[in-house]
């Protein structure tokens, strides 16, 4: 068993809020971040599989159709979007990175299976000083 990880990058706007607390409330628990006119970060992303080496590629699976997975299912919905407004998978949930990562996942996990792999960890990075790591 082996692992590889692809990288990926992407920016989006977001807003931490739970829409039925004041704007009041929602600027003591999530700060600046429940800007009501958004904000948004230059996000990298890491996704790491698992698998077993075929003998007759040398890999795991191919990463150029690991990459093209991941910019079907996640990049091309997010890049330059609003998380809360015009990502489908998001809405009606906190867009926190933990959230995030974990809506990756969900998006991910069924066509790496196709690829002959098992997805081992999804790594959302925020900020330089802010990352989140789900393993499923």
């Amino acid at each position: 068993m082996i692992h590889i990880i692809r990288r990926e990058r992407f920016n989006s706007a977001h807003r931490l809020f739970r829409q039925e607390w004041s704007d009041e409330k929602n600027l003591q628990v999530f700060g600046s971040c429940s800007n009501p006119n958004w904000h948004g970060h230059n996000y990298i992303l890491y996704v790491t599989i698992k698998g077993n080496i075929n003998p007759e590629t040398g890999f795991v699976v191919n990463l150029k159709d690991l990459s093209k997975l991941i910019n079907k299912k996640i990049i091309d919905k997010v890049d330059h979007k609003n998380l809360n407004v015009e990502v489908g998978f998001m809405k009606n949930k906190i867009v926190s990175s933990e959230n995030i990562a974990i809506a990756f996942w969900e998006q991910l996990e069924e066509d790496v299976k196709n690829l002959g792999a098992e997805l081992h960890c999804v790594k959302l990075v925020e900020t330089e000083n802010n990352f989140v790591e789900y393993f499923g």
